[in-house]
């Protein structure tokens, strides 16, 4: 599929295959991006970042908030999970957040993310990425895409955007955030990997590769 932009506030298809739907929808001023991954088979769903307005998320979830299984919040910046309480008390869906960042958070999660961690999504698997720098317990998710051609899916929160990695606040955490972006990202991730960002359109690993030393030199 074509790098999706969910900013015009529509409940958006951006991957589907027989294994994996993934939906988004745009919410506040900010345009944060909610994610939602189901797994086909048992129609377990996954959220990405309880961003605000639950009343749009709710209208993302089929079924609404009850029917949501996970909640992942990517990263403790707060932009990000101003509707995660209600959500989770609505739900009662399992929380989830990057080690580092998880007392940072409103309702603390009930699973606490490592790098190289797993999270089930029903017959799915998806991998936990820590991308430190935009805030140490950033991290990432990897999901396979289940088409013919072995596609991952990555939602990368506010630390990968089309352009460059996210806003750091030091020359050291630029440093930590680019090198897990190459060790962990770019070093792990076939080209056709499709990015999914915090905010704005997505991309793919292979139109973001030939940046690298480019934004390495610019330092942001």
């Amino acid at each position: 599929m074509d790098s999706p932009d969910v900013a015009d506030g529509s409940d958006d298809l951006v991957w589907q295959s027989p294994t994996l739907e993934v939906r988004a929808c745009s919410v506040s001023s900010m345009d944060n991006n909610v994610y939602l991954l189901t797994c086909v088979a048992t129609r377990t769903h996954l959220l990405v970042d309880a961003a605000d307005q639950p009343n749009r998320i709710a209208a993302l979830v089929p079924g609404g908030l009850q029917s949501l299984d996970l909640i992942v919040t990517t990263h403790r910046h707060w932009d990000h999970h101003r509707a995660l309480a209600e959500v989770a008390d609505v739900s009662g869906a399992t929380t989830c957040a990057g080690v580092d960042d998880a007392d940072s958070l409103p309702t603390p999660p009930q699973v606490r993310l490592a790098h190289g961690d797993t999270v089930r999504i029903g017959d799915l698997t998806a991998e936990v990425v820590a991308l430190r720098g935009h805030t140490p317990g950033s991290i990432a998710l990897s999901v396979p895409g289940g088409d013919a051609a072995g596609t991952r899916v990555l939602l990368t929160g506010d630390s990968l955007f089309p352009g460059g990695p996210g806003k750091t606040e030091s020359a050291a955490d630029f440093t930590s955030l680019m090198d897990d972006l190459e060790q962990r990202v770019f070093a792990e991730f076939a080209d056709e990997t499709l990015v999914l960002p915090g905010h704005g359109a997505g991309t793919t690993i292979g139109a973001e590769r030939p940046h690298l030393r480019q934004w390495r030199q610019r330092g942001w």
